[in-house]
């Protein structure tokens, strides 16, 4: 028979045993990660920069180099497909790209975002700390939307609108998201783990995922529809270069948002890629205009926003794997290359990628993605280990580029084949001659 002292002892023995499992819980609440409202305000800062980049950034970038009859259906063109970007990523990219382990080029799960709630958590690269799943989604979603918008350039004054919506559909769902996954997800094997991630392949920003995948598609696809009526004989000048450096201006700023975002955190890498976001810009602007007047025009506006974008280009796989002088030698070197072909060698191929899409997104991409393997070493002031392996990672970069070239061009052969047989591909002679502002949209952008 128990004593009273007993008794209490078995009392609050059974009450501790009860507590047990509430008590585990509330210590394995306290051990989750929880997401540092610094980090969390810097990616949806980040989220709405890189929205900019788009409307109206690049926009108005695309909308000023084309001829005034063709201006308000570039500006269509560039918010329509990114609307239909955020769409489709929410009901299924994000799965695809994202959504859980499958094999090495795609992934699958939370379609529709199932699954996700305000509390789900994804981490970033330091240990321990993590970000809201909603706001890396959103993020990610604006790099989808930009891509895909980046490839109008290639296609402006000639494509059907219809046309331009089934590409976009076909060629976010078999390019887009699997290069993103091969390129950025990390799986819990490594027969899930991206293809190119799991081969090391340096990619901070998008140089393969985002350039070269927008670059090669749009090379692509002005092939397939051809030359614009009346190229190399009638004038087709941009009808506002004011425009254009608007956009110009937008996307820089926008561009803090997609490099120093790519960190995932508000942290030093976040700080490296601000300031190589300045300066190997700078030097873009400054090296297009110097290799314009080596090659004998004069320096350029029209150059010196080209220059800016190419330099941005390039930085942009490197943006967190170079120091600034590396960053410096990126945007010089892509400015004068990108030149030189847009300059000398596109007038000869007589290649009607109208803005020059491959000249400088896939031109631009393959010299910072190959680059990055060199601005890692410290003599450059890179963040690579004094036994940084500088062959092996080149090996690395030049596969993963190749891989990456040839992805996007089957895909988009694919896309535009099947645009072109569902639609026609091209507008009419007719309309392409009015222009494509009232032919396919039945208003204009300007009323004076």
């Amino acid at each position: 028979m128990l004593t009273k002292a007993g008794m209490a002892g078995a009392t609050l023995a059974a009450s501790l045993f009860a507590a047990m499992p509430a008590w585990a819980q509330d210590v394995a609440e306290a051990a989750a990660p929880t997401p540092d409202k610094g980090d969390t305000a810097w990616m949806m800062t980040a989220t709405v920069l890189v929205m900019a980049m788009i409307v109206p950034g690049l926009a108005l970038f695309y909308g000023g180099l084309v001829r005034t009859k063709n201006m308000l259906s570039v500006l269509t063109q560039v918010l329509a497909v990114a609307a239909l970007a955020m769409i489709l990523w929410v009901v299924y990219g994000y799965g695809l790209a994202f959504g859980g382990d499958f094999n090495r080029f795609i992934s699958t799960g939370k379609f529709f975002l199932a699954g996700v709630t305000a509390d789900s958590t994804v981490a970033t690269f330091t240990d321990g700390v993590v970000i809201p799943e909603f706001v890396f989604i959103a993020f990610q979603m604006t790099f989808s939307a930009i891509t895909v918008a980046l490839v109008v350039g290639g296609l402006v004054e000639r494509m059907k609108f219809s046309a331009l919506m089934v590409f976009a559909l076909i060629w976010l769902t078999i390019v887009y998201y699997p290069v993103a996954h091969m390129v950025w997800y990390l799986g819990g094997t490594d027969e899930a783990t991206g293809l190119i991630f799991g081969w090391g392949a340096l990619d901070f920003a998008g140089g393969t995922v985002v350039h070269i995948n927008a670059g090669v598609s749009a090379l692509v696809g002005c092939l397939i529809l051809g030359k614009r009526l009346g190229y190399k004989k009638d004038v087709m000048a941009p009808h506002s270069l004011t425009m254009t450096l608007i956009g110009t201006g937008l996307l820089w700023v926008g561009w803090f948002g997609f490099n120093a975002g790519s960190a995932l955190e508000a942290n030093g890498s976040a700080g490296l890629a601000l300031i190589n976001t300045f300066v190997a810009t700078a030097a873009g602007v400054l090296f297009w205009m110097l290799t314009e007047r080596v090659l004998g025009h004069k320096g350029s506006l029209l150059g010196a926003c080209s220059g800016a974008i190419a330099g941005l280009v390039a930085v942009t796989p490197a943006a967190g794997n170079s120091g600034p002088f590396g960053a410096i030698l990126l945007g010089a070197i892509a400015a004068i290359v990108c030149a030189w072909f847009v300059v000398s060698i596109k007038p000869k191929l007589e290649l009607d990628d109208s803005l020059d899409v491959f000249g400088i997104h896939g031109i631009g991409g393959i010299i910072g993605s190959i680059g990055t393997a060199f601005t890692m070493l410290p003599a450059l002031g890179g963040p690579g280990d004094a036994d940084y392996a500088l062959g092996g990672q080149l090996y690395t970069q030049v596969i993963s580029v190749l891989v990456a070239i040839a992805w996007a061009g089957v895909g988009s052969a694919i896309a535009f084949g099947a645009a072109k047989a569902l639609t026609g591909g091209r507008v009419s002679e007719e309309v392409e001659r009015e222009g494509l502002d009232l032919g396919e949209h039945g208003e204009r952008a300007y009323n004076y």
